[in-house]
């Protein structure tokens, strides 16, 4: 996953859904994804 990977909207090309961030995080691969963005992983702000 590229350094500058965070996205708050994310529109799914199958079913046209728009996910958001859930709660507490800062973007959808926070919430959704398998594994934090890479500035969380590495505890630095995310995403600005």
């Amino acid at each position: 996953m590229p350094t500058d990977a965070c996205l708050f909207f994310y529109d799914c090309p199958h079913c046209g859904a728009r996910l958001k961030p859930k709660a507490g995080d800062c973007c959808v691969f926070c919430s959704y994804g398998s594994v934090r963005c890479p500035p969380m992983q590495s505890s630095n702000a995310c995403c600005k």
